[in-house]
């Protein structure tokens, strides 16, 4: 479901990832995220539900062709991308520095993309 229309729902809801969000053809939840998070309920950022979130898709950066987002819930920081067809949910954090450094690790983040 893609935000068309800016309602309260989804006003956080950023126009990059509305733009990329119907070429999504799969959903991947990496080992890490599971471990990092196993009580997530990933259908809450898929569906574009703002209500539980003080920022939602929130655009970070690209790395090749990826575009890496966040979500932001209860103080924990939920990482995905949008690589081709996929949306890749790869990391969950409850410390904003474990998040900061994760993000500056193009590597890292690379080899979770594949």
């Amino acid at each position: 479901m893609v935000c068309l229309d800016k309602t309260d729902r989804c006003i956080n809801c950023n126009e990059h990832f509305q733009q990329l969000f119907p070429s999504i053809k799969e959903v991947v939840v990496t080992k890490h995220f599971f471990k990092d998070a196993p009580d997530f309920n990933i259908e809450l950022v898929t569906g574009c539900k703002n209500e539980n979130f003080e920022h939602l898709h929130k655009f970070e950066k690209k790395i090749g062709s990826a575009s890496i987002f966040r979500s932001l819930k209860d103080h924990e920081h939920i990482v995905y991308a949008i690589d081709n067809d996929r949306l890749i949910f790869l990391r969950a954090f409850k410390n904003f520095k474990d998040y900061e450094r994760f993000l500056s690790d193009k590597k890292q983040i690379s080899k979770l993309l594949i």
